[in-house]
């Protein structure tokens, strides 16, 4: 029996990254050696172990074979017999085929190496159309590590997307595969990789038909829609780790897709559709319901941020109670950090002042620390303490904005 490490770690480690991680393959063993040796089985699929002591991960080398559609449809080959290159040979890129042994003597029959030292994700063989999930992960990759997908498999991309197999593709496995994309420092680069091969149009419509949607020059230098959203979710990947915070940016305009042509570059009410895309996205894709919520709520509150000073206090209390943010406050900050990198999301504002921001957490402060015991007091109760209540919370708000727009 002989045991290589693969995969990820591998690659981490020759990039100079911290390794999570470690996975191995196992040549030359069996299912009842494992066993009989104290490793755990854990895969359903295919035969993977957890060893006893470290707990890592030891899967016996294995083929595979494509028996049906979507991710789930093939047939697994595990065997003595299997070398560890036929075993990396079913691995999706080159940069992930790369095996080293104990001794730490590096395998790389597909020159992983190479392509990791010019920054090219590459197929590994032709069999990677037979999974449609790798091409959300090889974009995926691409945001991670800024790499550019090679022009052979650019090509092979398009000919996935061209037969419908990425239409097998699960709702679970695309959020998973998105979640993560949206997770890295630039995750701009997870939709550009996607058009650039076609694929954005059939995994994400609502994001790719905004692309070449013009909006007003003054208020949005960079014109593009789609340059927009771009430069916003990577605005709220500087601005917070938050996955929640990352979505609702990239959902926030998605109704400026679906502006009447004769009203362009203007999107007057594009709120109210952007609302009905974000909740039909999340509800197709089956995203967490905090997370959902969120988007929904920025796509239908973000410009009322931007438009502060000119809001009357009434309608900056709708807002804070339409968030609930008196229940949930964690939810408010992360609707300010999403109007943020909407208002950062354009050519020169990445860096310039944005008092609104400040100013309604104030309003949002002062209106939280409105004290209803007084008004108890006076025996009020009901419908008129709730009139009280929020007016003395209008009248707290107001105070706020005054202050800002004598300067």
């Amino acid at each position: 029996m002989q045991t290589y490490l693969v995969g990820g770690c591998v690659r981490d480690k020759l990039l100079g990254k911290p390794v999570k991680d470690r996975d191995w393959v196992v040549v030359g063993a069996t299912t009842d050696y494992m066993l009989k040796n104290g490793y755990k089985p854990v895969g359903k699929d295919f035969p993977v172990f957890l060893h006893p002591k470290t707990q890592e991960e030891y899967a016996l080398a294995r083929t595979e074979r494509k028996s049906g559609h979507g991710y789930q449809g093939f047939t697994v080959y595990a065997s003595p017999e299997v070398t560890l290159e036929e075993d990396l040979a079913r691995r999706d890129l080159t940069i992930n085929a790369i095996a080293e042994s104990v001794d730490g003597d590096l395998i790389d029959p597909f020159n992983g190496i190479e392509d990791l030292k010019k920054g090219i994700l590459r197929h590994v063989s032709p069999a990677f159309i037979e999974d449609p999930v790798r091409v959300l992960r090889i974009a995926r990759f691409a945001a991670r590590f800024n790499f550019a997908i090679a022009e052979e498999t650019q090509q092979l991309i398009k000919q996935m997307v061209a037969s419908g197999e990425l239409e097998h593709l699960v709702a679970e496995r695309v959020w998973q595969e998105l979640s993560k994309a949206l997770q890295t420092d630039q995750p701009s680069v997870f939709f550009t990789s996607l058009r650039q091969v076609n694929a954005l149009s059939c995994l994400f419509p609502e994001v790719d038909r905004l692309f070449g949607v013009p909006q007003i020059p003054k208020w949005h230098p960079e014109v593009d829609t789609g340059i927009h959203v771009m430069m916003v979710i990577d605005q709220s990947a500087k601005l917070s780790d938050d996955l929640a915070v990352r979505f609702a940016a990239l959902c926030h305009d998605l109704g400026k897709g679906l502006t009447p042509k004769d009203i362009l570059p203007s999107h007057a009410g594009h709120e109210a559709t952007s609302i009905e895309l974000t909740k039909k996205l999340c509800q197709r894709l089956r995203v967490p319901k905090d997370i959902a919520t969120l988007a929904a709520k920025v796509a239908e509150y973000h410009t009322d941020v931007h438009l502060l000073f000119e809001l009357d206090a009434t309608r900056v209390l709708d807002v804070i109670e339409g968030l609930d943010s008196f229940r949930r406050p964690q939810r408010f900050e992360q609707f300010l950090l999403a109007g943020e990198a909407d208002f950062r999301g354009r050519p020169g504002y990445e860096t310039a002042d944005y008092p609104e921001k400040m100013a309604f957490a104030e309003c949002f402060q002062q209106a939280a620390q409105v004290d209803i015991k007084p008004l108890l007091e006076q025996g009020l109760a009901g419908e008129q303490i709730k009139q009280a209540i929020h007016q003395q919370r209008c009248d707290a708000i107001e105070s706020v904005l005054s202050s800002y727009r004598r300067g």
